[in-house]
């Protein structure tokens, strides 16, 4: 696939765009101006089906249901909506939404965090020996090929009732315009796409028990992929006509929303599952170790995902099993910390739904070492943030490995809003890190990037305008510094982790 030549006009200061993150808890919708300055959010939670231990599905619809709501009350700020000029799609990843041939969905959908069809992994593996080398990683329950050759086996009927597969954000977009599209970030994880050039393979598809010809066209994550319909326009409060650009995956929209789009580059997210993205100019892939590579949602880079299925979910089960709230089990950590006990605490590996990166173990489930009758709330609440950032280490580690250098390093995600558990990040990646204002939206500032891009698209040359969008810094609230105390008794523990985790 090759770059087409464009040019990116800076639009009119009065310019608004509207970002739309499709998250696996909920939807947020936002309208931003150009310097990523929000004028408006509205929230909507979604509902996940746990039909067994590690199955998790959700329905399409309540998704779209779920972004009509958002929308329907941003539509009661007339003056606001009047102004926005595009959208910008920002989506969950992996699951694949199938749908028939009058656009409706026919499945829910099995999520990224689904761990099913892990027979189906070790099929492909036989089939296709590098698949790992040329899609985004090697067979993993959570990405497309494996769930798909799992419907083959138990739904048969169901494919073949398919006429086309979608992502999440692929689907919110053709609800919004009638068309159907994917793109490269999104699509590089269905395990059906050659990565490194971004395009359809027909053995993979092969391998996975789909039809070729029931895939998409793709299109840049920053092109525009259709029109928003005029009875949604109207019903918005949206002028007709509009462009929807294409979109990208939540974890390049998030790296986008925080200017992460230039090779040397890191975002980690700390979001319900957490992400440490780098940025490199070349597909390095590294199937051996569980990463997760597509191309980025900006020209000419790739971007390397280690995966840590469980972050602020981690948190999130503990916070609930002892009764607390958020704020209050995250103040007793900072006290136990800033009177010196914090390393008293249990090692813990918290692997609630299994581990991806760099162990590709999804059966295997989480540990707590030592715990004592001195062990309190505290102690297990630090055990669980330091687990987590110890898993953001071993990917960090394996990318330096590989030859991915950092320079820029930004902590994004609602888990970040937690100043204690950023600092345990940056010591232990030995990098000083910003978070910058607006970091719980940061997936849903890159759609509104993206959308700022495709409403100013026009056929002629310019890629340097694309990432003046794109690369953009965003204004920092805190920086912070890795912590030499910190690092001397945290490289101890997690010598312990490790000995844990390979046990």
């Amino acid at each position: 696939m090759l770059l087409s030549s464009l040019m990116v006009t800076n639009g009119k200061a009065t310019d608004l765009y509207a970002g739309i993150d499709l998250g696996t808890s909920g939807i947020k919708v936002i309208i931003a101006d150009s310097d990523d300055q929000v004028h408006a959010v509205a929230s909507r939670s979604v509902n996940t089906k746990c039909l067994h231990d590690g199955w998790n599905e959700q329905d399409p619809d309540e998704w779209w249901d779920a972004v009509c709501a958002c929308l329907d009350e941003l539509a009661q700020r007339k003056q606001v909506m009047a102004r926005v000029r595009g959208i910008g799609l920002s989506g969950q990843m992996l699951g694949p939404v199938l749908i028939d041939k009058s656009d409706k969905a026919i499945r829910d959908v099995i999520l990224w965090n689904d761990g099913r069809s892990v027979e189906e992994c070790r099929e492909l593996l036989e089939l296709v020996p590098d698949i790992g080398l040329r899609t985004n990683c090697t067979p993993d329950p959570g990405v497309g090929a494996p769930k798909l050759r799992w419907l083959y086996k138990h739904e048969p009927e169901i494919l073949d009732r398919a006429d086309c597969l979608l992502l999440p954000k692929d689907y919110i977009r053709l609800k919004l315009t009638g068309e159907r599209f994917t793109e490269p970030s999104d699509a590089g994880g269905t395990m059906l796409m050659e990565c490194a050039d971004s395009s359809w393979s027909a053995q993979l598809c092969e391998a996975a028990m789909w039809d070729y010809n029931k895939l998409p066209p793709v299109s840049w994550a920053w092109e525009p992929a259709g029109q928003l319909r005029d009875t949604l326009a109207d019903r918005f409060n949206i002028t007709r006509g509009i462009t929807v650009a294409a979109g990208a995956g939540d974890n390049m929209a998030c790296s986008i929303g925080v200017g992460v789009a230039k090779p040397g580059d890191c975002a980690v997210t700390i979001g319900t599952s957490g992400v440490i993205c780098t940025v490199d100019g070349s597909f390095k892939p590294l199937p051996d170790k569980a990463f997760l590579t597509s191309h980025h949602a900006a020209p000419n880079a790739y971007l390397s995902m280690g995966v840590v299925m469980s972050a602020t979910a981690s948190f999130e089960w503990l916070v609930s099993l002892l009764g607390e709230t958020t704020e209050s089990l995250s103040d007793k950590i900072d006290a136990l910390y800033k009177d010196g006990r914090a390393f008293e605490s249990p090692v813990s590996a918290p692997w609630l739904s299994g581990n991806r990166t760099p162990y590709n173990q999804p059966g295997s489930r989480g540990t707590f070492t030592n715990v004592s009758a001195s062990t309190d709330a505290s102690m297990l609440g630090w055990s669980i943030l330091e687990g987590v950032a110890f898993q953001f280490r071993e990917c960090f580690l394996h990318q330096q490995e590989a030859g991915m250098d950092v320079g820029k390093l930004v902590l994004v995600g609602g888990g970040a809003n937690n100043l204690l558990w950023s600092k345990m990040i940056a010591t232990l990646l030995g990098k000083p890190s910003i978070l910058p204002v607006g970091r719980h939206l940061a997936a849903c500032l890159g759609a509104t990037r993206l959308a700022q891009v495709a409403a100013s698209f026009r056929h002629t040359t310019g890629v340097d305008a694309v990432n003046d969008v794109l690369c953009r810094s965003p204004k920092v609230e805190f920086e912070i510094e890795p912590d030499k105390q910190l690092f001397e008794p945290m490289s101890e523990r997690f010598e312990q982790y490790q000995a844990i985790v390979n046990s």
